[in-house]
């Protein structure tokens, strides 16, 4: 039994620990999806453990459901197929860059990143598609999600392939919808660390069904909420009935346990300079209660005409219904200028009355004035917790939507998130060298801010951005400026926003680059035998690679299977006159040539074992588990093959493999 183990089976009451709650904890912790509030979902349980029969069973008889939900969640349980294939022709600083920006469908790309970035993830922030009834483009077939993603791409041909289409006269809005996020939030609540926080943008259409299966995938003690932000103060007057003026983030946690959310940084000394406080609260001062412009002489408001009454031993103040003092010594205040001329006040009598505890009394060198109180309002004071309503000027639509035209150009996307509201939530989320990612990436703000925020404080979080090659429209803007698709358009805004912050900061010398990775189908060729024609079969499939794919192609799709950060370095050295590549520091030890003779066994072996035993030592450790690749045609015969597996394993190589 593990320490943590030992730490939670303690004596309660002088009895026998409770084993059995302690098992159904732990197993909450798990699959907090698998419970509701009346206990365990045994059929959900059943098929987060693989049972794949619970599908056949009838719907779900709890919670939210909607057609399709089962196979959404099966579909988060099916490996991928597929693999990333480098692009270092596209990338920025290949070679050094711990960024990345994948180009593909989410779902594919979160399966293939299960192995190497499972628990790293300290904050991911997602705008997905809003469900606004129109359509959203995503493959719609659960069964088989990658050659559906290749059609579209254009590498597999299909006539008349169908996408999502979500109207409403569909009667399934909602339904294509959930089935889209489901398995994706499922997916990413995995890759986030035990501390990690997911950040999800929506509006009003989706986020009360949003928040109901971030409940059942994270554990309702994980959802924090929905919270209002800002985005539109003068709303949107096309709106039916109100005029929008906000959307919603949706935070949920990993594990609230574990997760300390940031505060911001506060200069308290500084808002005590600037506000007072009385009974009502803060304060400061403002305008004077004397009306200004050209509406302020007496004769254009004369009900505002009116003489206000100062005790000056008490400095108590009033307004009488006849404009007569209460007392005849009581001072008397009318709204005049330092010339002598007559105006008005703001304030009719009642709002005087109501409001009189925000006047601010001063005897200046025009006599007594009378200056408003300004009271703090949404946004005005910055406080060290994050505000459950979000708002700063900053975070306006409209400007964001600006800004990106100044560093493309031209308006080329509507409605871009703000950088500022994102750099926020980097704060809130993540720390200095902690990994960001957004995998609906859309026009890069995500990756823009991290690098934004990183040479404001000489930090070093790290991005990984997944956007799909969505098609731009041949009559956009964007398609007329030679962007193809909405990822070239994202990764060309990272390129510039990364020129303007070197730009703008000479001396920073932080990673501004980015790795390009793309979808495809894996380097292996899967094994399909025409069972009518066997022996046709085996002969073409000796060649197990895909004909066509480079070298560096397969070293990453062995980084992807085997659980290696995709920015790791990847070393090479000629051994036996071979190119022979080290992954990860030595996990991974391949060579890829296409012949290995028997008298190159020995001498390839060895410089194996030798540049092993140098990784070792460079790293300082006593044991190195390393596994080694070759392609299985590159042997002639198996005794070749069988002498390479002995001579490695005589080292304390056992693991070696072919392709």
């Amino acid at each position: 039994m593990t320490e943590v183990a030992m730490k939670k089976v303690e004596l309660q009451d002088g009895a026998s620990a409770d084993i059995v709650q302690e098992n159904v904890e732990q197993l909450k912790e798990l699959f907090p999806d698998a419970f509701t509030e009346n206990g365990v979902n045994f059929d959900t349980l059943r098929q987060l453990l693989g049972d794949l029969k619970v599908l056949d069973e009838g719907e779900e008889k709890y919670g939210l459901n909607w057609h399709g939900k089962k196979q959404a969640r099966q579909i988060a349980l099916t490996p991928s197929l597929g693999t990333l294939l480098p692009c270092p022709e596209e990338s920025v600083d290949w070679d050094t860059t711990q960024n990345l920006f994948i180009e593909g469908d989410n779902l594919e790309v979160l399966k293939l990143l299960q192995k190497s970035y499972a628990n790293k993830v300290k904050m991911i922030y997602i705008d997905p598609p809003y469900n606004t009834g129109k359509e959203f483009v995503y493959p719609d077939k659960f069964q088989d999600n990658l050659d559906t993603y290749l059609k579209y791409t254009g590498q597999k041909d299909d006539e008349g392939l169908k996408f999502t289409s979500n109207t409403e006269t569909g009667g399934r809005k909602h339904t294509n919808w959930l089935n889209m996020m489901y398995p994706r939030l499922k997916l990413a609540k995995s890759l986030l660390r035990q501390d990690g926080v997911i950040f999800i943008s929506i509006d009003e259409n989706e986020v009360i069904n949003l928040q109901e299966i971030c409940t059942e995938i994270f554990g309702e003690e994980n959802v924090l909420g929905n919270f209002p932000v800002i985005m539109n103060l003068k709303g949107n007057q096309d709106a039916y009935g109100f005029a929008e003026t906000h959307e919603y983030v949706i935070v949920c946690l990993k594990s609230k346990d574990d997760c300390t959310l940031n505060h911001f940084s506060v200069d308290e000394e500084e808002i005590a300079k600037n506000w007072l406080e009385d009974e009502y609260g803060l304060y400061k001062e403002a305008d004077n209660l004397r009306a200004t412009g050209v509406n302020a002489p007496r004769e254009k408001r004369p009900n505002l005409w009116y003489p206000i009454f100062l005790n000056e031993q008490t400095k108590e103040f009033y307004i009488t219904e006849d404009n007569r003092p209460l007392v005849d010594t009581d001072v008397e205040i009318l709204p005049l200028n330092p010339s002598g001329e007559e105006l008005s006040w703001y304030w009719s009598k009642n709002t005087f009355n109501d409001s009189k505890h925000n006047l601010i009394l001063k005897h200046t060198s025009n006599g007594w004035q009378f200056y408003r109180k300004q009271r703090p309002q949404l946004g005005d004071l910055p406080t060290k917790k994050p505000k459950s309503v979000f708002y700063k000027s900053d975070y306006s639509t409209s400007t964001a939507t600006t800004k990106l035209k100044d560093l493309l150009g031209k308006k080329l996307f509507d409605g871009p998130k703000p950088v500022p509201f994102i750099s926020d939530l980097l704060v809130i989320g993540s720390n200095s060298s902690d990994i960001i990612m957004d995998f609906f990436a859309g026009s890069g703000t995500t990756a823009h801010a991290v690098m934004q925020l990183n040479s404001e404080n000489k930090e070093s979080r790290r991005h990984i951005s997944v956007q799909l090659p969505e098609l731009t429209d041949e009559k956009t803007e964007a398609f007329k400026a030679g962007y193809k698709t909405i990822s070239d358009l994202s990764k060309d805004r990272i390129r510039r926003a990364a020129k303007k912050i070197k730009d703008e900061n000479p001396d920073y010398d932080g990673d501004l680059g980015f790795k390009v990775f793309k979808l495809a189908s894996s380097n292996i060729k899967a094994w399909n035998p025409d069972r009518k024609d066997l022996e046709t079969s085996l002969l073409e499939h000796q060649e197990h690679l895909v004909e066509g794919r480079t070298e560096q192609d397969v070293l990453y799709e062995l980084l992807l299977k085997r659980g290696v950060d995709l920015t790791t370095p990847i070393e090479s050295r000629e051994i036996a006159g071979k190119n022979v590549y080290s992954i990860g520091y030595g996990k991974i030890i391949t060579c890829l040539d296409d012949l290995i003779t028997n008298d190159q066994v020995e001498e390839l072996a060895a410089g194996v074992v030798a540049w092993q035993k140098e990784l070792k030592e460079t790293l300082g450790v006593k044991v190195l588990e390393t596994h080694v690749f070759f392609k299985d045609s590159a042997f002639r015969d198996d005794v070749a093959k069988t002498n390479m597996a002995a001579i490695l394993s005589q080292n304390g190589i056992d693991h070696v493999r072919s392709l």
